[in-house]
């Protein structure tokens, strides 16, 4: 036989193997498949996680951020994130059951506690922003301490989700003081986020008390600040979103309510 021939002779027999493996259901390679149809995995590859927003600067607006446009019917629900995991897991598929999107401002040792709550945040389409790291009177620090509160949340964030987060929000006060403002500037926040709404939930009032603060006072591009570890937001969240829906106002992520 020619060298030829013997070419000739492996390729048909290599086709004649390839033909009898894909009758049997086995590719060459060893996957299963069906003989009249494409190879395809027998399960599904497992989700891609959220990509993790980056801060984003709004032309126009202040540095400090108390609302957003008066002229969308769009309002923003944000919560100070600390507490039990299991209230905030609550509000969150609460909110999720209704269609709305939050903005929860996370807390460094909170989430160093429950570091799965950040990507429980994100997959869930909400916000997810800084909140210092421990919670402590920022504005009233020295530099260097408020500095450090600061960056060691945005770190915390950054290693959890690859984003320093959308939002900063200073703790223990409604405004930031120009030293914080300028800090949060320089760790990468171009706004700071405020509210124009306080619900007071933290004042343990009762679920009414707190549906009927929100309600009050929440009109078109409000920013209402509430807060995760409580039982009544858990209770007034229910009430508080079917009567924004009634009114024709939809909840939205803070990034959603200024975009």
């Amino acid at each position: 036989m020619t060298s030829t021939d013997r070419r000739t002779a492996l390729r048909t027999g290599a086709g004649l193997l390839a033909a009898g493996a894909l009758a049997a259901g086995c590719a060459p390679n060893g996957a299963v498949v069906h003989p009249t149809s494409p190879a395809h995995p027998s399960s599904p590859p497992p989700s891609t996680p959220s990509a993790a927003p980056t801060p984003r600067s709004y032309p126009g607006q202040p540095a400090q951020l108390t609302h957003g446009p008066r002229t969308h019917p769009r309002v923003a629900l944000t919560f100070h994130g600390q507490g039990d995991p299991a209230i905030a897991h609550s509000l969150l598929g609460e909110a999720e059951k209704h269609g709305a999107h939050l903005t929860v401002l996370a807390v460094g040792s909170w989430l160093d506690q429950y570091p799965d709550m950040a990507r429980r945040i994100l997959d869930g389409g909400h916000d997810l922003g800084n909140h210092t790291q421990r919670h402590l009177a920022v504005n009233a620090m020295s530099e260097a301490e408020a500095r450090g509160e600061i960056t060691a949340c945005a770190d915390r964030l950054g290693r959890l989700t690859g984003s320093i987060g959308t939002w900063f929000r200073p703790s223990r006060a409604p405004l930031a003081s120009p030293l914080v403002l300028r800090l949060a500037r320089s760790a990468g926040y171009p706004h700071v986020l405020s509210y124009d709404v306080d619900s007071l939930d933290y004042t343990r009032p009762g679920a009414d008390a707190v549906r009927r603060k929100v309600l009050d006072e929440v009109r078109n591009g409000s920013v209402v600040s509430m807060h995760f570890g409580y039982p009544d937001t858990v209770a007034a969240l229910p009430a508080v979103l079917e009567e924004l829906a009634r009114r024709g106002l939809t909840a939205v992520t803070t990034t959603e309510l200024f975009s």
